[in-house]
């Protein structure tokens, strides 16, 4: 793609208000179908695209998501930035994953949480857990999101789209713990390299390792992640009888179909504790 393709199409994303990241997934979309035919994009005809959609689907054998991705990216472009129409981009249909996500255990989060040695990452990774943060939203929390009057957090959620969400009181008692150990006038986690006057928080990637190896400590052998702390946290809320409805506003989901995928996981957590009900009744081995 060249660099004028390229800079117009990130201004129709501008303008269009699309978030940085999924910028740069859009123009990674359009820059790998270039690259697959050797040419500009514009220059690419609608039955090069329905073959480029087959290659991915049959031979490159890539996720629902990552279909997905291209898909749209490649729809903004030609759209909104070519002012083109293609019929095979009406006619490429991603297959839907239905893929419940993993969770942890209350013991389990606990155990992983007990495992963290550095106190960045204790604080972080609790307040992630305990509050049902993504992991860019909790690495960005700011000394002025802490509302402990009304023990609220203001979370500058995906998309644009802020929220509050319910602030325990002992996670604020960790915040300020560790907050009072560099008193950064704007982060809470700010850069791990000069925490009096970093101008950023600290990297999301020490807070994955940080997670990663706490997790291999723990012993448990489940395919989790720092996402898997907030599918967590609804999950147990969930569990504990909190309303669907309230569970979708605190998670930040746009739709409540979103958020009815932890039903799922409740019902399989049920389903568990009525084996191990039944048998408490089976003659021991």
């Amino acid at each position: 793609m060249t660099t004028h393709l390229r800079q117009r199409m990130i201004e129709d994303m501008q303008l269009r208000g699309l978030a940085e990241r999924t910028q740069a997934a859009y123009v990674a979309a359009v820059r790998q179908l270039a690259e697959h035919y050797g040419k500009s994009p514009d220059q690419i005809s609608d039955e090069e695209l329905r073959q480029y959609f087959l290659y991915l689907t049959n031979e490159k054998k890539a996720s629902s998501s990552a279909i997905t991705i291209a898909l749209c990216a490649i729809k903004f472009f030609y759209e909104q930035t070519l002012h083109q129409e293609w019929p095979t981009l009406t006619l490429v249909r991603p297959p839907r994953e239905r893929k419940l996500p993993v969770v942890l255990s209350r013991e389990e989060v606990h155990r992983i949480l007990g495992r963290l040695r550095q106190p960045c990452y204790q604080a972080c990774l609790s307040t992630i857990y305990s509050c049902g943060l993504r992991l860019q939203e909790g690495v960005h929390l700011q000394v002025s999101d802490i509302d402990s009057a009304r023990m609220l957090i203001h979370v500058r959620g995906k998309g644009n789209k802020d929220r509050y969400v319910p602030l325990p009181g002992r996670t604020l008692e960790l915040l300020r713990a560790y907050w009072a150990t560099h008193r950064h006038p704007v982060f809470i986690f700010p850069d791990r390299q000069d925490l009096t006057s970093a101008k950023g928080p600290m990297s999301k990637r020490g807070v994955q390792y940080a997670f990663g190896a706490a997790l291999k400590a723990s012993g448990i052998h489940k395919r989790a992640t720092v996402h898997t702390l907030r599918h967590s946290w609804a999950t147990h809320l969930l569990e504990a009888g909190v309303n669907l409805r309230q569970l979708q506003v605190w998670l930040g989901h746009g739709s409540l179909s979103t958020t009815a995928v932890y039903t799922h996981l409740t019902r399989l957590a049920e389903a568990l504790a009525a084996e191990a009900v039944n048998r408490l009744m089976e003659e021991p081995s």
